[in-house]
């Protein structure tokens, strides 16, 4: 487990954009029960969370006109039972660190995995971001 002061910085990278930290079980699975469209972001302390995931996530919320409805995130080696949970509902992908997730109604309809992270500019992240909140956010 990460040091919160660590982390703390990692967190209002998101959190300052307006997302909301789900710290546990019970958070994750109200998060995820409301209506509408959720982007949920598995947070983490690796270099490409740091470089490209997180400013392509805050990029896209910035720039595109059709948004989720709520943002939330979790972080990875850290809120360790609330990723867990989490995790349920991306299966049947495998875990990763840093991913995205965008949910419709409580259903899975579109992930970025880790490899589709790593190697990406946060431009091309934001760039996908928008295009996949204009078929899904509507």
């Amino acid at each position: 487990m990460y040091p919160e002061s660590l982390v703390a910085p990692m967190r209002q990278e998101l959190s300052g954009a307006g997302f909301e930290e789900l710290k546990t079980p019970e958070q994750v699975d109200l998060f995820l029960s409301q209506p509408g469209t959720a982007l949920l972001v598995f947070n983490s302390v690796c270099g490409c969370a740091a470089g490209t995931a997180r400013p392509g996530v805050r990029k896209a919320i910035v720039e595109s006109g059709i948004k989720p409805s709520q943002l939330g995130t979790v972080f990875a080696g850290v809120d360790k039972e609330a990723v867990a949970k989490a995790r349920e509902y991306t299966l049947p992908y495998p875990p990763s660190s840093p991913s995205i997730a965008l949910f419709k109604n409580g259903e899975l309809v579109h992930f970025v995995e880790r490899h589709h992270i790593e190697g990406r500019s946060a431009d091309m992240i934001a760039q996908h971001l928008k295009m996949v909140f204009e078929e899904a956010c509507v």
